[in-house]
C-alpha cells in the first residue's frame, strides 16, 4: 500500500484527514510521524500556494504522496484578515484562545450585521509523477461576541455558520464533519483518491 503523510503538524487537522482518507488504498501518516524536524515556510499570499508549496517539500523529502491543508478566516470588516495569516494572527506563540479574544477586540466596535466572515480550506495533493491538484471548500458565517463551546479548535469558538446560531465549538464534531470549509475539500479529495485506487486497479 502506498504511502500518504498528511503535511501538518495542527493535530486537529491530522484527525479530521486520517478519518476521512482512512479507505482511499493509502496508508497515511502525520508529518510527525515520519518528519518531526521538516520544517516549511509559509509565506506564500494564499492558501492555494502555501498547500501547494507545503505538500512539494514533504513530498520530496520523504518521496511518496503528500496532502496539504491551508486554511484560514477572512473578515470582511478587517479586509480579509487574518486570512493566510489566520494560525499567527496577534502573534507568535498564541494559544487558539487568546487569538480568538486578540480578533473579538479587533471587532470589539463592528456592529452584528457587519460582522460577516468565511472560512476557506485548500487541500493540495502532490504525488510522484503526477500534476498536483487542489481542492477548496468555505463556509460562510459570522463571528460572535465570546467564545463558546468546547469542541474543534483554532477559531470555531467565535464562528457561526450561516443558517446556524451556535459556534462550531457548541455545534460540534457531527456537524463540522458535514458542513465544514474543511470537509467540503475532503470530500473532493476523497473522490479523487478513490478514483485513483480505481484506475490502478484497472491496470
Amino acid at each position: 500500500m502506498k504511502r500518504l503523510v498528511i503535511a501538518t503538524r495542527n493535530q486537529g487537522k491530522v484527525a479530521e484527514l486520517r478519518s476521512a482518507l482512512e479507505g482511499t488504498g493509502f496508508e497515511i501518516f502525520s508529518l510527525e510521524e515520519l518528519a518531526p524536524g521538516l520544517v516549511v515556510e509559509e509565506d506564500a499570499e494564499t492558501f492555494e500556494a502555501n498547500a501547494l508549496e507545503k505538500a512539494r517539500v514533504v513530498s520530496e523529502a520523504l518521496h511518496c504522496a503528500a496532502v496539504a491543508d491551508d486554511s484560514g478566516l477572512s473578515v470582511d470588516a478587517l479586509g480579509g484578515d487574518p486570512g493566510v495569516r489566520s494560525a499567527r494572527y496577534g502573534g507568535e506563540g498564541l494559544r487558539d484562545s487568546q487569538r480568538c479574544e486578540a480578533l473579538l477586540r479587533a471587532l470589539a466596535d463592528v456592529p452584528d450585521e457587519r460582522r460577516i466572515a468565511r472560512f476557506h480550506c485548500v487541500l493540495a495533493l502532490w504525488i510522484p509523477g503526477r500534476p498536483a491538484v487542489c481542492f477548496d471548500g468555505v463556509l460562510e458565517g459570522r463571528i460572535d461576541r465570546f467564545l463558546s463551546g468546547e469542541h474543534g479548535f483554532g477559531y470555531d469558538p467565535v464562528f457561526v455558520p450561516h443558517g446556524y446560531d451556535q459556534s462550531l465549538a457548541v455545534l460540534g464534531k457531527e456537524v463540522k464533519q458535514r458542513i465544514s470549509h474543511r470537509a467540503q475539500a475532503l470530500s473532493c479529495l476523497q473522490t479523487h483518491l478513490l478514483g485513483l485506487r480505481s484506475e490502478q486497479a484497472a491496470h
